[in-house]
This record gives structure tokens, C-alpha cells and sequence, in this order.
């Protein structure tokens, strides 16, 4: 049966590593006849959370922008991937910024999800703080699975992560999602 899958692309870079590897796990999950949508944060207007806690009560975010559509369509999603840059060791700050975000509605997510990290550094320890930041939305959003890690690991510029085996692992993870 077809899943609804939804990528949250946090590359600020077009073709950049983390958003090559989002492709290739598309890739693998078209070819096994999954509904796959990326949405590429970059070009989303998405403000800060204010703290005001309305969305408690509500549901809803008070700011106009594009969080309560990518919401619906995160509450709607059968599996989510979540893609980032590692900088300083930790995830991007458009991710983290949408990841605060997603407050009015985390608790109706359900499903797998699949977490993509791209690095600079070769050493896997430098992801921990990302895999730490990744837990931490995991333990208030309960509802999600974790289904996989994929780390591309020693690339920098665009295009480095063609070669590295993280390509493989993306495609494997998004035919077998």
C-alpha cells in the first residue's frame, strides 16, 4: 500500500548534501510506489515561535505563515524525514527553528520517521548533539517511530556526499519506508 511520505529539507543550499540525500531516499521511495512530497524550508516563510502558548488551547499558530499548512500535512504523513546540515554540532537553525514550531500539533504526529544529518567532519561523534536534538522532538512527539539514521559524514561542499555511502543508505531507506 502507497504511504504518504513527507521530507522537511532544512539544506539552506539547493543540491546541497542534505538535500542530495533527501533525493535519493525520494528516489528509492517512488520506485516502491510511495506518495513522496519535499518540502525544502528555504523557501517557506516560517517565523519564529513567540511563546505566547495560544496554539495549546487552539491547535493553531497566531502567525500568518507557512507552519499550519506543513502541520496538516505533517499530521496526514504515514512517514517523516527530517534532513540537515550539522553546524557546531548541533542541527541547522531553519530546523530547529520549524522543530519549535511544531508545537500545536506535534502530539497528533504518527508513523515512522527517518532522520538525515550531513557533517564536515569524518568522526560519527560529531553528530551526537544532532542525534541528541533529534531525540529530543522524539520524546514530546510520541506518536513517530524512529526508523533510521542516515549520516553522510566528511562532506563540505555541494556534491561531496555523491561518493559517500550515505547515497545508498537514503535510496535503501526510502524503498524499504
Amino acid at each position: 500500500m502507497a504511504k504518504k511520505i513527507l521530507i522537511i529539507s532544512a539544506s539552506p543550499r539547493k543540491s546541497g548534501n542534505s538535500d542530495l540525500l533527501c533525493d535519493q531516499f525520494t528516489l528509492g521511495a517512488w520506485e516502491s510506489g510511495h506518495n513522496v512530497e519535499k518540502i525544502f524550508l528555504r523557501s517557506e516563510k516560517i517565523k519564529y515561535c513567540i511563546g505566547c502558548g495560544n496554539c495549546i488551547e487552539t491547535g493553531k499558530c497566531v502567525q500568518k505563515d507557512s507552519m499550519n499548512e506543513i502541520l496538516t500535512k505533517m499530521v496526514d504523513a504515514d512517514v517523516l524525514v527530517f534532513a540537515t546540515p550539522v553546524y557546531f554540532y548541533a542541527m541547522n537553525g531553519q530546523l530547529k527553528t520549524f522543530i519549535d514550531r511544531t508545537v500545536p500539533r506535534y502530539r497528533e504526529f504518527k508513523g515512522k520517521i527517518y532522520f538525515i544529518a550531513t557533517c564536515a567532519d569524518p568522526e560519527q561523534s560529531a553528530v551526537e548533539g544532532t542525534v541528541s536534538d533529534f531525540r529530543g522532538f522524539l520524546a514530546c512527539a510520541t506518536g513517530l517511530e524512529e526508523a533510521g539514521m542516515i549520516f553522510g559524514l566528511g562532506v563540505w561542499n555541494v556534491g561531496d556526499v555523491v561518493n559517500n555511502p550515505a547515497m545508498l543508505q537514503a535510496y535503501q531507506a526510502g524503498k524499504n519506508s
